[in-house]
Protein backbone atom coordinates (compact mmCIF):
# COMPACT_ATOMS: atom_id res chain seq x y z
CA UNK A 1 0.00 0.00 0.00
CA UNK A 2 1.00 3.40 -0.94
CA UNK A 3 2.31 5.86 2.13
CA UNK A 4 0.08 8.49 1.28
CA UNK A 5 -2.78 5.84 1.35
CA UNK A 6 -1.74 4.45 3.76
CA UNK A 7 -1.99 8.43 5.77
CA UNK A 8 -5.84 8.72 4.12
CA UNK A 9 -6.23 5.46 6.30
CA UNK A 10 -4.98 6.63 9.20
CA UNK A 11 -6.50 10.10 8.95
CA UNK A 12 -10.00 8.38 8.84
CA UNK A 13 -9.62 7.26 12.87
CA UNK A 14 -8.40 10.99 13.58
CA UNK A 15 -11.13 12.66 11.84
CA UNK A 16 -13.83 10.19 13.48
CA UNK A 17 -12.20 10.84 16.85
CA UNK A 18 -12.25 14.76 16.03
CA UNK A 19 -15.61 14.89 15.34
CA UNK A 20 -14.47 16.71 11.89
CA UNK A 21 -17.37 15.16 9.28
CA UNK A 22 -16.55 17.40 6.65
CA UNK A 23 -12.85 15.88 6.53
CA UNK A 24 -13.67 12.23 7.56
CA UNK A 25 -16.46 12.14 4.34
CA UNK A 26 -14.23 13.68 2.40
CA UNK A 27 -11.05 11.71 3.02
CA UNK A 28 -13.94 8.58 2.88
CA UNK A 29 -15.34 9.65 -0.40
CA UNK A 30 -11.52 9.69 -1.73
CA UNK A 31 -10.30 6.19 -0.45
CA UNK A 32 -13.84 4.86 -2.35
CA UNK A 33 -12.52 6.46 -5.82
CA UNK A 34 -9.29 5.24 -4.85
CA UNK A 35 -10.57 1.70 -4.07
CA UNK A 36 -13.27 2.21 -7.64
CA UNK A 37 -9.84 2.62 -9.83
CA UNK A 38 -8.32 -0.03 -8.27
CA UNK A 39 -10.54 -2.54 -9.06
CA UNK A 40 -11.91 -1.64 -12.02
CA UNK A 41 -10.52 -3.17 -15.42
CA UNK A 42 -9.62 -6.72 -15.57
CA UNK A 43 -7.03 -7.31 -13.21
CA UNK A 44 -7.21 -5.30 -10.11
CA UNK A 45 -4.26 -2.96 -9.53
CA UNK A 46 -3.14 -1.40 -6.57
CA UNK A 47 -2.07 3.05 -7.18
CA UNK A 48 1.17 4.10 -6.11
CA UNK A 49 1.51 7.48 -4.93
CA UNK A 50 2.19 9.18 -7.99
CA UNK A 51 -1.23 8.17 -9.40
CA UNK A 52 -2.76 8.43 -5.63
CA UNK A 53 -1.48 12.19 -5.96
CA UNK A 54 -3.11 12.58 -9.57
CA UNK A 55 -6.40 11.50 -8.38
CA UNK A 56 -6.40 13.45 -5.38
CA UNK A 57 -5.75 16.05 -7.79
CA UNK A 58 -8.31 15.36 -10.14
CA UNK A 59 -10.63 15.27 -7.01
CA UNK A 60 -9.70 18.74 -5.48
CA UNK A 61 -9.96 20.59 -9.05
CA UNK A 62 -13.66 18.89 -9.80
CA UNK A 63 -14.69 20.46 -5.84
CA UNK A 64 -13.21 23.91 -6.89
CA UNK A 65 -15.62 23.31 -10.32
CA UNK A 66 -18.21 22.58 -8.46
CA UNK A 67 -17.94 25.38 -5.84
CA UNK A 68 -17.36 27.85 -8.95
CA UNK A 69 -20.85 26.71 -10.39
CA UNK A 70 -23.18 27.11 -6.96
CA UNK A 71 -21.16 30.35 -6.76
CA UNK A 72 -22.77 31.26 -9.82
CA UNK A 73 -26.18 30.11 -9.05
CA UNK A 74 -26.53 31.82 -5.90
CA UNK A 75 -25.72 28.93 -3.41
CA UNK A 76 -22.97 30.23 -0.98
CA UNK A 77 -23.57 27.56 1.27
CA UNK A 78 -22.87 24.74 -1.19
CA UNK A 79 -20.02 26.68 -2.54
CA UNK A 80 -17.93 26.87 0.76
CA UNK A 81 -18.82 23.13 1.72
CA UNK A 82 -16.85 21.94 -1.76
CA UNK A 83 -14.32 24.38 -1.49
CA UNK A 84 -14.09 23.09 2.46
CA UNK A 85 -13.61 19.46 0.94
CA UNK A 86 -10.94 21.12 -1.69
CA UNK A 87 -8.82 22.37 0.58
CA UNK A 88 -9.04 18.70 2.79
CA UNK A 89 -7.77 17.04 0.04
CA UNK A 90 -5.03 19.45 -0.85
CA UNK A 91 -3.55 19.16 2.33
CA UNK A 92 -2.74 15.60 1.00
CA UNK A 93 -0.59 17.25 -2.03
CA UNK A 94 2.70 17.52 -2.25
CA UNK A 95 4.12 21.57 -2.34
CA UNK A 96 3.76 23.39 -5.28
CA UNK A 97 6.92 24.05 -7.12
CA UNK A 98 7.23 28.24 -7.83
CA UNK A 99 7.75 29.44 -11.48
CA UNK A 100 11.50 30.31 -10.66
CA UNK A 101 12.16 26.30 -9.48
CA UNK A 102 10.44 24.98 -12.85
CA UNK A 103 12.51 27.02 -14.85
CA UNK A 104 15.15 25.90 -12.91
CA UNK A 105 14.67 22.54 -13.40
CA UNK A 106 14.11 23.00 -17.38
CA UNK A 107 17.54 24.72 -17.53
CA UNK A 108 18.92 22.10 -15.67
CA UNK A 109 17.73 19.25 -18.25
CA UNK A 110 18.36 21.62 -21.57
CA UNK A 111 22.25 22.14 -19.66
CA UNK A 112 22.51 18.28 -19.44
CA UNK A 113 21.06 17.50 -23.17
CA UNK A 114 23.94 20.37 -24.32
CA UNK A 115 26.69 18.36 -21.73
CA UNK A 116 25.94 15.50 -24.08
CA UNK A 117 26.98 16.73 -27.03
CA UNK A 118 23.24 17.53 -28.48
CA UNK A 119 22.10 21.47 -29.50
CA UNK A 120 18.82 21.81 -28.13
CA UNK A 121 16.22 22.46 -30.96
CA UNK A 122 12.51 22.16 -30.52
CA UNK A 123 12.85 18.42 -31.66
CA UNK A 124 14.69 17.79 -28.91
CA UNK A 125 11.66 18.52 -26.91
CA UNK A 126 10.71 15.14 -26.09
CA UNK A 127 13.87 14.74 -24.77
CA UNK A 128 14.01 17.69 -22.64
CA UNK A 129 10.36 17.68 -21.23
CA UNK A 130 10.78 13.56 -19.93
CA UNK A 131 13.41 14.31 -17.19
CA UNK A 132 11.85 17.65 -16.03
CA UNK A 133 7.77 15.88 -15.60
CA UNK A 134 9.70 13.18 -13.80
CA UNK A 135 10.91 15.78 -11.10
CA UNK A 136 7.96 18.23 -11.64
CA UNK A 137 5.39 15.10 -11.56
CA UNK A 138 2.03 16.76 -10.06
CA UNK A 139 3.61 19.68 -8.40
CA UNK A 140 3.29 22.11 -11.58
CA UNK A 141 0.96 22.49 -14.40
CA UNK A 142 1.80 20.48 -17.15
CA UNK A 143 0.89 22.81 -19.99
CA UNK A 144 2.66 25.42 -17.77
CA UNK A 145 5.56 23.43 -18.27
CA UNK A 146 5.40 22.39 -22.08
CA UNK A 147 5.40 26.17 -22.77
CA UNK A 148 8.41 26.76 -20.45
CA UNK A 149 10.59 23.81 -22.25
CA UNK A 150 9.31 24.82 -25.87
CA UNK A 151 9.97 28.77 -25.35
CA UNK A 152 13.19 27.86 -23.92
CA UNK A 153 14.17 25.81 -26.92
CA UNK A 154 12.72 28.04 -29.59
Amino acid sequence: MSTLKQRLHADVVVHMKDRNKTALTTVRNVLGEIETREKSGKTPIELDDTQVTALLQKEAAKRRDTARIYTEAGEAERAAAEIAEAEVIEAYLPEMLTLAEVEGIVDEAIAALKASGQEPTIKQMGAVMKPVTAKVAGRFDGKAVSEIVRTRLA
